[in-house]
């Protein structure tokens, strides 16, 4: 009755001799200071892989069984663990509890709010171990190894097109979908993808931010510029297969091609 009242006080009376955090009650402590020692008693029967709290070792069987017991009451997706359909959930209540104490930016997750005050203090802690390039998140770093190791794990499921991000699959798809999530708000012209529109709308402002540094031309996107550089660099990246011939725009290779194909 004791240990149970606890419950309804703030009183927090087991405290943990290594790191002083408190806890309501005594076997709370005991799963807490495995932390500490590394103990992990509780094993998955199927991979081996050890745990130090049991509902750890429930929510990782999922894996193996493929239940997914929570579900989105708003749109039926489905969940391993209970603390990330929560997060999901913020999806639509749009709720997003976690600030930036330098910018006062918010987020829906502490994680992705960690990976962004990196911004602020420069903090690249990840780092491939192939070309040690550093990131400020282990997704980020994910994402990266797969240049290395070429994987490209998402796949459309119309046209069987791979991706190594699922961001990029998720914007493929709207090539059959049709969606065009992205309005201009001047013109009301629709885009696929965020940096479309950011590029279009400088079709009204007459921003152009990307400038070349030899002769200073300036451009509204970053490609046009990379293809400008090429008048300098004398860069021919796109050769015939049929004749090896060399061209700076892909454009101007089309062209060569239906005439190249004529003439053999």
């Amino acid at each position: 009755m004791k240990q149970h009242q606890v419950t309804h006080t703030v009183e927090r009376p087991y405290c943990c001799d290594v790191c002083n955090k408190t806890f309501r009650e005594g076997r709370n402590l005991k799963v807490h200071q495995r932390v500490h020692t590394g103990e992990c008693p509780y094993r998955c029967a199927v991979c081996n892989k050890t745990f130090w709290k049991q509902g750890s070792l429930k929510e990782h069987q999922r894996v193996h069984t493929g239940e997914r017991p929570y579900g989105c009451d708003v749109c039926n997706k489905t969940f391993k663990k209970r603390g990330t359909l929560k997060v999901h959930q913020r999806v639509h209540t749009g709720e997003r509890p976690y600030r930036c104490d330098v910018c006062n930016k918010t987020f829906s997750e502490t994680g992705s709010l960690k990976v962004h005050q990196s911004v602020h203090t420069g903090e690249r802690p990840y780092h491939c171990d192939v070309c040690n390039k550093t990131f400020r998140g282990t997704g980020n770093l994910k994402e990266h190894q797969r240049v290395h190791t070429g994987e490209r794990p998402y796949g459309c499921v119309v046209c069987n097109k791979t991706f190594r991000k699922l961001g990029n699959l998720k914007v493929h798809q709207r090539v059959h979908t049709g969606e065009r999530p992205y309005q201009c708000e001047l013109c009301n012209k629709t885009l696929r993808t965020l940096e479309h529109l950011t590029a279009h709308q400088r079709v009204h402002s007459g921003e152009r931010p990307y400038r070349c540094e030899l002769c200073n031309k300036t451009f509204k996107q970053m490609e046009h510029m990379k293809v400008h550089q090429r008048v300098h660099t004398g860069e021919r990246p796109y050769s015939c297969e049929v004749c090896s011939k060399a061209f700076s725009h892909k454009c101007v290779l089309k062209r060569h091609l239906s005439y190249c194909n004529q003439q053999s």
